[in-house]
C-alpha cells in the first residue's frame, strides 16, 4: 500500500512508477530512519498517543529492521523510499499497529532528519580521515626538516626552502578544512523532527527530548524552513569541494615532482601502474585519479546549488535530487582522503636531488639583494644590481657565489668577504627566520604547532563521538 494511496484513484504510469522511486539510493539511510523513528515513537508515547506495549513493539521492530543486512530484502521490496520500506517492514513484523507510527509526522521531515543524521556522521568520519592525512604529512615533514628543495612561483624556481615547509603548507590547508567541517557541523546538528509536513506537528511532542535522544544540539525554529532546508547539505559539500581541491593540488605536486624532469619523489609501487605499451614507464595513477576526483565533488556542489535555486517554500519533490550528490561527494572525499594518507606515508623523497635543484638556478639571488640591503643599499637598487649580476653570470656560464672580489666590486663597492657565506644554501634558507618562514627553527616550531593543533582537533572529535 502506498503511503499516499487514498487520494489517487488510478495506478501510476509504469515508467513513472519506477522513475520516481528513491529506495535504490536512500536505503543507505536505513539506520538513520530507524533511529529517528525510535525517537518519534518515544515522543508519541510520552504524548499519550502510543501505549507502553505499542511503544515496546515499535522499538523491537525498529531494532530488527535497522540490523537488516540481507540484500534480498531490499532487492525484493516494492517500497518507494526508505520511509515506505520501514513502514512495510514494521507492519509485517508487528501487524496493523505499525501504521500508527506515522501519526503526527511526514516524510518531508523524515528525510530532512535522516539527511542531517547522515551528514553529521559523514562530517565526523571525513574529519577523522582528514586528521589522518594531517598526521601523515606531519610525520613525513618530521624527516625533512633539514632537507632543502626549490620553491616555485609561476612554476619557475623561486627561492630555496625546506621540504618540510612544502608539506606543512598542505597541513595548513587541511587544518582549515577540518575547522570548516567542525563549524559546518554546528548547523547540521539541529533537529527538524516535529515540523511535520509544513506547519508543525498537531500533537504535543517534546521536540527537545527527541533532540537529546538523537544527539542534536537543538531544534529548528520554523517548520517551513525545516522541511525545505538543504543549506546544511550545500555547506557540507562546499567544504568537501575545498578538501577535494586541496587534494588535487597535493596530487599535482607529487605528479610533477615524480617526473624525471624533477625527480624529487619516488613513486611507491603500491600506488603506481606501468604502461601497457612502454615497459620502462611507472605512472602516478593514484595521484592522477586523486586530481581527477575533484570534478565529481564540484559537480555535486553545482547539482545541489542548482536544485535549490528558485524552489518555493516549503517541501518540493525536487529535493529528492539533493540526496545522490550529497552521498556521492561524501563517498568520493572519504575514499580520496584514505588513499592520500596512505600514499603520503609510503612515498619516498630523493633529498639529494632536491638539494641539488635548490643549489642551482640563482635561487640565492634574493639573498644577494638582501645582503646589499643590510649594507644600507635601497632594495630597489639592490634588486637592479643583482639582476645585472645574474645576467653577467648567465653570459659567462658562472654563478653568483663564484664571482671574484674584483668582479663583485664592478657591481657595487658594498660587497665584502662575507658575501659568499651569505649565499650558502643553509644561510639562504635560515635567512627567512620569521614566524611562518622556512628557516629551520621556524619550520620545527610550525611542525610542533601543527601537531598540537592536530591533537586538539582529535580531542574535539572524540567529544563528538
Amino acid at each position: 500500500m502506498k503511503m499516499w494511496s487514498g487520494r489517487v484513484s488510478h495506478p501510476l504510469d509504469e515508467n513513472f512508477e519506477q522513475w520516481q522511486r528513491s529506495f535504490s539510493f536512500d536505503r543507505r539511510l536505513l539506520k538513520h530512519e530507524c533511529a529517528a523513528s525510535r525517537a518519534h515513537a518515544h515522543a508519541l508515547a510520552a504524548a499519550g498517543v502510543l501505549t507502553r506495549d505499542e511503544l515496546n513493539a515499535f522499538l523491537s521492530g525498529l531494532e530488527h529492521i535497522a540490523s537488516q543486512s540481507d540484500p534480498s530484502v531490499f532487492a525484493n521490496s516494492d517500497a518507494e523510499d526508505v520511509h515506505h520500506f520501514v513502514e512495510q517492514q514494521l507492519v509485517s513484523l508487528i501487524g496493523e499497529i505499525g501504521y500508527k507510527l506515522h501519526t503526527g509526522r511526514s516524510r518531508n521531515e523524515q528525510i530532512a532528519t535522516d539527511l542531517r543524521l547522515f551528514t553529521r556522521e559523514a562530517t565526523d568520519s571525513i574529519r577523522e580521515h582528514l586528521l589522518d592525512l594531517i598526521a601523515a604529512l606531519c610525520d613525513r615533514a618530521e624527516h625533512l626538516t633539514s632537507a632543502p628543495m626549490p620553491s616555485y612561483t609561476h612554476l619557475q624556481r623561486a627561492e630555496p626552502i625546506l621540504a618540510a615547509h612544502w608539506l606543512l603548507a598542505y597541513v595548513q590547508m587541511c587544518l582549515r578544512d577540518a575547522e570548516r567541517l567542525s563549524d559546518c557541523r554546528k548547523r547540521v546538528n539541529i533537529l527538524p523532527l516535529g515540523s511535520a509536513a509544513v506547519a508543525g506537528c498537531s500533537f504535543p511532542l517534546d521536540r527537545r527530548a527527541m533532540a537529546r535522544e538523537l544527539g542534536f544540539d537543538g531544534v529548528t525554529g520554523n517548520s517551513m524552513d525545516a522541511v525545505g532546508d538543504r543549506d546544511f547539505a550545500i555547506e557540507f559539500v562546499n567544504a568537501l569541494s575545498l578538501i577535494a581541491i586541496h587534494l588535487s593540488r597535493l596530487a599535482e605536486d607529487f605528479i610533477l615532482y615524480s617526473s624525471a624532469e624533477f625527480g624529487f619523489v619516488c613513486l611507491p609501487d603500491s600506488f603506481a601502474t606501468g604502461s601497457s605499451a612502454m615497459p620502462q614507464k611507472k605512472n602516478p595513477d593514484a595521484m592522477e585519479l586523486l586530481r581527477g576526483k575533484v570534478g565529481r565533488v564540484i559537480a555535486s556542489q553545482i547539482n545541489l546549488l542548482t536544485t535549490l535555486k528558485g524552489l518555493p517554500l516549503a517541501y518540493n519533490r525536487d529535493l529528492q535530487e539533493t540526496q545522490e550528490p550529497l552521498f556521492a561527494a561524501a563517498d568520493c572525499v572519504s575514499s580520496s582522503l584514505r588513499v592520500a594518507a596512505d600514499f603520503v606515508a609510503a612515498v619516498e623523497f630523493d633529498t639529494e636531488r632536491m638539494r641539488q635543484a635548490a643549489s642551482i638556478g640563482f635561487l640565492n639571488a634574493t639573498a644577494a639583494a638582501n645582503y646589499l640591503v643590510r649594507k644600507d643599499v635601497p632594495f630597489r637598487h639592490a634588486h637592479e644590481i643583482v639582476g645585472r649580476m645574474v645576467r653577467h653570470c648567465l653570459d659567462r656560464g658562472t654563478t653568483l657565489e663564484a664571482l671574484t672580489p674584483a668582479e663583485l666590486s664592478e657591481f657595487s663597492p658594498e660587497f665584502g668577504s662575507d658575501f659568499a657565506q651569505a649565499l650558502e644554501l643553509k644561510s639562504v634558507i635560515n635567512e627567512h627566520n620569521v614566524e611562518g618562514g622556512t628557516a629551520e627553527q621556524q619550520v620545527r616550531r610550525a611542525l610542533a604547532d601543527a601537531r598540537e593543533h592536530l591533537n586538539r582537533l582529535r580531542e574535539t572529535a572524540f567529544a563528538h563521538a
